[in-house]
């Protein structure tokens, strides 16, 4: 759904889009793990509600990991797998995962979690997952257990410029962070940030040799297909921001963005050769620069990592949903969730007692996130 008055989407990973192209570049689908069941809710002939639903046969590819409730059912002579997974894939981006027609919010997604608990419960399945939801999600009356982690999101205060995003930190964070660009832009080349038909084919293939670098290291395979790069290419490419470094004539490092109506996602980095602090300049520093020149409201840097905290990257808390069929295994999980969410409660006080901001500027960036 775009924005009012705005040609971009709200969340770009919601899409039809982006989620056609997950399973026609094969990303998603037989073989993957990831099996779409998308759950639909009618009242008479109209739409009210829906959901990108998966059936999983792993829990990789999701960032709310539950491999250790997976290794406890099964110690126990459970079987986990399969389980239902309402996600967009590989992407750890909030936002709605129940999606309604307006006026219809309650009982859409009454009836979507209805849909699916009976699914897994017909069908003999552990449980059901909806993760990287809403926090207004989370206060539906689902009969779920709500669970909370923490990202980071840089948000914009109205600033004009990189140099007023600086003003308002702490002298000694301030000076770090201008020594930091002036060494990553110091890497003997030039960065280019391109969108829309500005990002040509050879792109694509420097940024793929990037993001299977970065895949195998952290994943031990990329999740996505070369194919799917092509897919988003025809059909997203206004909707994407890529930030190149290059040198020698060839680009030897990158980031991928995806550009939505109030906000700009971090979502994939890689290189081809290393150079000190390039991979901050890329991934959130040049984002910060966009966003201040687009007028986005904020930046969401993805899935952990405190580094980002010294670059403006405030903690904000994470929601997802759980409900799971074994009575005595729920029971335990939910005793883990109270302890877990008071102890990311107080993770997140904590960090951003510790970032970089100045007092003052510090309660700003408080009111901005609400």
């Amino acid at each position: 759904m775009a924005a009012p008055g705005t040609g971009r989407p709200v969340n770009p990973f919601l899409t039809h889009r982006f989620l056609l192209a997950l399973e026609q570049s094969g990303s998603v689908g037989r073989g993957t793990g990831w099996q779409s069941l998308p759950l639909t809710v009618h009242d008479g002939e109209t739409l009210i509600a829906a959901a990108p639903m998966y059936a999983k046969s792993h829990s990789q590819g999701e960032y709310v990991f539950d491999h250790g409730w997976a290794e406890a059912f099964e110690r126990a002579g459970g079987r986990y797998y399969p389980k239902l997974q309402i996600a967009v894939p590989f992407t750890p981006v909030p936002g709605p995962r129940l999606l309604t027609l307006p006026g219809y919010e309650a009982t859409g997604r009454a009836a979507l979690i209805e849909g699916a608990t009976r699914l897994a419960r017909q069908n003999g399945l552990s449980s059901l997952h909806v993760t990287f939801c809403t926090d207004d999600e989370t206060q539906t009356d689902l009969r779920l257990m709500p669970r909370t982690g923490q990202q980071f999101h840089w948000h914009n205060a109205g600033y004009g410029s990189y140099d007023d995003f600086l003003a308002t930190l702490a002298s000694r964070k301030r000076k770090t962070l201008r020594k930091e660009r002036a060494v990553a832009q110091g890497f003997g080349g030039t960065i280019r940030s391109l969108t829309g038909d500005d990002i040509r084919p050879e792109h694509w293939d420097a940024f793929w040799h990037f993001y299977q670098d970065t895949g195998s290291r952290k994943w031990g395979q990329p999740y996505l297909t070369r194919e799917f790069f092509d897919q988003i290419h025809q059909t997203m490419r206004n909707d994407m921001l890529l930030v190149l470094a290059e040198r020698d004539g060839r680009a030897i490092a990158g980031a991928l963005n995806f550009i939505g109506s109030e906000a700009l996602y971090g979502r994939y980095w890689g290189c081809i050769e290393d150079h000190p602090c390039l991979h901050f300049e890329l991934c959130y520093h040049q984002a910060i620069d966009w966003a201040i020149a687009h007028d986005l409201k904020r930046v969401e840097a993805g899935a952990q990592g405190e580094h980002k905290l010294a670059r403006g990257y405030l903690p904000v808390a994470t929601h997802s949903l759980h409900w799971i069929a074994d009575p005595g295994f729920a029971k335990a999980v939910e005793r883990y969730l109270v302890e877990e969410r008071a102890a990311v409660d107080e993770e997140i006080e904590v960090l951003t007692a510790y970032g970089p901001f100045r007092r003052g500027a510090l309660q700003q960036e408080r009111e901005q996130d609400g």
